[in-house]
This record gives structure tokens, sequence and C-alpha cells, in this order.
């Protein structure tokens, strides 16, 4: 009897033994599998430390995000956690720096940056036609977009207000330097941003004038700086002067003989010759050189 339950009980260690070898293999692989995970993201730990680290060691918006992700980091937070919340106080901080808003005791606010624009264009008129255009700064509400209003203070003082976005802004201009039909060179102030430029006009030919604009923007306030980090007030100002050239073509072309400017001059600020004085030499002058003609 006892041979019968001897080979029973070697039947049943023979079928037992692969059952325990896949339970053994499993164990291994699960383990495997646990230390693999855990030097993965010991890896990603440790990368993410170096670069905290090597981000700590600049300053600004670098400093900011360091600091966040390290204190995730300390409170348990898995890698891709922490880098984020690095990355959201790193691009907070940039904000901040872009438009001079940085906060904290003793500090005070950033210089923002200016947008510089240059542009020229050519139009089909005599040099002088072209200049006197531009010297009729009240018009300009009726041929740009968003200029609103121009009052001429006096001759060198200027006050603008012009739509930027979805604000209205006003601005004062003095002239700095004006000579007939050669330039006009101008500085502005204003509590929440402002222009300065200078405008050339060059004869290319008795009827083509090449006009050259360089300028300025000075954005001052939360809402300019903003958004002068997409260079609006840049891309408006560039549509507003391809609206002059659209006027000067269009309708300064064919109104050539009513188009009268400002002939006076100005330098360091101050006018040198009144209007009145300029338009007087030139009438002499062009009396002079009609009587020479007749003479010859």
């Amino acid at each position: 009897m006892t041979m019968p339950e001897t080979g029973t009980e070697e039947r049943a260690d023979d079928k037992s033994r692969p059952v325990e070898g896949l339970k053994d293999a499993g164990r291994e692989f699960v383990q495997t599998l646990m230390v693999r995970t855990l030097e993965k993201a010991s890896g990603r730990i440790e990368g993410m430390t170096r670069r905290l680290n090597d981000a700590a060691d600049g300053d600004g918006a670098s400093k900011k995000a360091a600091a966040a992700g390290a204190e995730k980091l300390a409170k348990g937070a898995g890698p891709l956690k922490a880098g984020l919340g690095a990355g959201v106080a790193g691009a907070k901080e940039k904000a901040k720096e872009a438009v001079g808003a940085g906060g904290g005791k003793g500090g005070g606010a950033g210089k923002a940056k200016v947008t510089n624009i240059v542009e020229q264009f050519d139009v089909g008129l005599p040099r002088r036609v072209a200049y006197d255009q531009w010297t009729r700064f009240t018009d300009f509400p009726s041929f740009t977009k968003k200029v609103e209003s121009v009052e001429q203070e006096s001759d060198e003082k200027v006050n603008w207000r012009a739509q930027i976005l979805w604000s209205h802004r006003s601005w004062e201009s003095t002239i700095t330097e004006q000579v007939p039909d050669e330039r006009i060179v101008w500085t502005s102030k204003g509590p929440r941003g402002y222009v300065d430029g200078a405008v050339t006009f060059h004869e290319l030919a008795p009827t083509m004038t090449r006009i050259l604009l360089v300028a300025e923007y000075h954005p001052d306030g939360f809402f300019e700086k903003t958004a002068n980090l997409w260079r609006a007030q840049g891309r408006r100002l560039r549509l507003e002067f391809k609206n002059v050239k659209r006027h000067m073509m269009t309708q300064t072309l064919l109104n050539q003989e009513e188009v009268e400017g400002w002939r006076g001059e100005i330098r360091d600020g101050e006018v040198v010759k009144t209007h009145e004085e300029a338009v007087k030499e030139e009438e002499q002058a062009s009396e002079g050189r009609a009587g020479e003609r007749g003479r010859a």
C-alpha cells in the first residue's frame, strides 16, 4: 500500500515544480522591473537636481525657477511635476522682468525695452510738397487709422492722442530741429509711453522723394510694457507710416497746389525763423531770380 502512495507524492511533486519555477521567475521579473524603475527615477531626479543647481547659479528668472523646482522635489513631487513647477515659475519671472515688474524689498522696476522702428518709402512728389504735407500734423487723424487727434500747441509743441490696442494714450512732442525740405527731429514725453524720432526727405528726382523715418517707442506702465512684448506699438506705427504713403500717393499727388506746409526753422527746440519770415524770404528770392531772367 505504501508504494502507490509514494508514487502519488512523487507525481504531485513533479507537477508542483513547474508552478514554483514560474512563481520564482515572476518574482524575479517584478524585482528586476522595480529596480530598473527606481534606477530610472533616480536618474531623472539626479538630472533634475543638476539642472536646478545650474539654474540656481544664474539670476532672475533662473533662480526663481530653480527654487520652485527644488521645493517641489523636497515635498516629494515627481521629477515631471517639479519640472513643470520650475517652468511655470520661470515663465512668470520672465514676464515680470520683461515688463519691469520685479518685486522684493529694495527692488526697483526694470527698464523696459525700447522698440526701434526704421522705415522708408518713395513717393512721386517733389521734395517740397512731400515735406509740406508732413508738417501738416493736424491732418494726420484724417488719413491714419489710430491717431485720434493732434493739437498744434505752438510751432515747436504738438500734442498727440492715439489708440494702442484697447488703450487710448496722449503724449506731447517737442520739435528740437526742423529744417525746411530736409528734416524734422523731435522728442516726446507722456505718462504712458512716448515716441522720439526723426524724419528726413531726400530728392531722388524732381518729382520723386524718399522719406526716411527713425522712431523709438518708450513704453511706460504695465499695459504698455506687456503690449510691447508682442511689438504691438511697432506694428501700429509701421501701418500708420503706410497710411501716410497712401495719402501722399493719392490725395496729395492730385492736389499738390493746395498743400501749404510750415516753412519756418527750429534749432535746439526754439524757433529761429518763423513761417512768415521764411515765406517772405522765399518770395524775395523768387522775385530776384525772375528779375535776373528778365535782364538776361
